[in-house]
């Protein structure tokens, strides 16, 4: 491999790990800060540069290529094969370059994404809205805690620029189909949510998470060592304890956890199983699982591996994956049985219970599922008669699951599309700051509370990475 291609990790930080200082000499500032930059495109799209150029940074390229309001004209990476990658991915022939700083200090960038490994992402973060340009960061916002209180600082000096998070379950219809039936009650109470993420790194081992030579000094093996992961909880745990923040409508209060590294012992230091109990306010519940030795997934009659998310109420019950580029999303929903009556007598007195309504399923039972619609099959009442039976033809076919269920658009696409509206318009997106760094709180809380054994209160993050007061101050 030629030496350009072998990247450390000292000379990726050593590249990328500017500090703010060093930032602001580059980008000159008016009265101390770099105004927002304008979109000043003629054809009013947003343009924008990437910083990392991997398998994500690469990854969301291809989506970027076909969103119209939005065009590459710089990226950066210190891997040159990346680079290349990445230039050839896009085919909008923008500008290269191996030091992010100078491509921050180029005036017709008006957004940036930042898309390398989670270690960096404060640094790279706060660097771009230092340099007065919108920022799209890939999960998780923040590595330690000292760069919550950091990030939400600057934050809240520099209001006008957007600051994105890449959640993009946030962006589903059926999520937001679900979310909408939780806020309407249609679930009932909804009170606990179980999510598991499994994938096989045995017999199928990812490319991603296999160790590579070199060990913690090689940047490409940064998923596998805490000093620059966070390991299975934020590669995989954030995106689904997002969407039971999402549910609840809510941060928990507490998380409890076990973890493990107990197959794939090559040098690593991450877990490479996790388990984790999230409590939130009003008795409310999560339960994760995630490990690397089994991929099968008992949601949809075990139609899909890996993923999902069960959400449960006393009316009913969702279970749902996202969807990506092979497999469509899935969305079921499950009724409960109807609520057992009793009856009363003229005298007053109780007989048997009686099942109100049409019997669903027999007792103890489950319903069959209902796989929930895109508006395209809702009926407004304006149908012809033939439009009318197709969509109910589609309907029933989709039940019997002839016909699967389909985003209108992939959310990767809705997302990034979003991303450039809200630079335009000025609009906060929903995976906005907060979104972000409550997912991000999340899973540094979570890996303590595994490390450590006991129960890890979220409050705690408030005085976690404070710099203590200066003698004779009162902090």
């Amino acid at each position: 491999m030629a030496h350009d291609q072998d990247v450390s990790r000292r000379d990726f930080v050593k590249t990328a790990g500017a500090v703010t200082a060093a930032a602001a000499a580059v980008i000159p500032a008016v009265q101390g800060f770099p105004g927002i930059q304008k979109v000043r495109a003629a054809n009013d799209q947003v343009q924008f540069g990437m910083i990392g150029t991997g398998s994500r940074g690469s990854y969301l390229l291809k989506h970027l290529k076909g969103i119209d309001n939005g065009r590459c004209v710089a990226v950066c990476d210190i891997n040159a094969d990346n680079l290349k990658h990445g230039v050839d991915t896009i085919g909008t022939n923008p500008k290269t370059f191996k030091d992010y700083r100078e491509l921050l200090s180029q005036k017709d960038v008006d957004a940036v994404f930042v898309t390398t490994p989670l270690f960096m992402h404060f640094p790279l973060t706060r660097d771009v809205l230092l340099s007065g340009k919108h920022v799209f960061c890939e999960k998780c916002l923040v590595f330690k805690p000292e760069e919550v209180h950091a990030l939400r600082a600057l934050c809240a000096e520099r209001p006008k620029q957007i600051l994105q998070t890449g959640l993009q379950r946030r962006y589903s219809y059926f999520y937001q189909t679900v979310k909408s039936m939780v806020e309407k009650g249609i679930l009932g109470d909804v009170k606990h949510i179980h999510a598991q993420w499994h994938r096989n790194m045995v017999n199928k081992p990812s490319s991603l998470w296999t160790m590579k030579p070199g060990g913690e000094s090689n940047i490409a093996n940064w998923r596998v060592f805490r000093s620059m992961s966070g390991g299975l909880t934020a590669e995989l745990t954030s995106h689904q304890v997002d969407v039971a923040d999402w549910m609840f409508n809510s941060s928990p209060d507490f998380v409890m956890g076990l973890g493990g590294l107990d197959t794939l012992k090559d040098g690593r230091d991450v877990y490479d199983n996790i388990q984790l109990i999230y409590s939130y306010p009003g008795g409310k519940k999560m339960t994760y699982s995630s490990v690397s030795t089994n991929s099968f997934l008992p949601f949809f009659n075990a139609q899909r591996p890996e993923m999902g998310e069960i959400i449960m109420g006393t009316e009913g019950t969702i279970e749902i994956t996202v969807g990506e580029d092979v497999h469509p999303p899935i969305a079921w929903w499950y009724r409960e049985p109807p609520k057992a009556v009793a009856e009363t007598t003229k005298a007053g007195e109780k007989k048997k219970a009686f099942v109100a309504g049409a019997t669903m399923v027999g007792s103890g039972g489950s319903s069959t599922p209902i796989p929930i619609m895109t508006g395209d099959l809702d009926f407004t009442g304006k149908e012809s008669f033939l439009d009318k039976e197709v969509k109910f033809a589609r309907r029933w076919l989709t039940t019997k699951g002839v016909m699967v269920q389909e985003e209108h658009r992939n959310p990767v696409d809705i997302e990034l599309e979003s991303f450039f509206n809200c630079c335009r318009t000025g609009e906060k997106p929903k995976a906005n700051l907060e979104v972000g760094m409550a997912d991000s709180v999340a899973v540094i809380l979570s890996n303590l509370a595994m490390d450590e054994g006991r129960k890890v209160h979220f409050n705690e993050i408030e005085k976690m990475g404070l710099k203590p007061a200066a003698p004779g101050k009162k902090g």
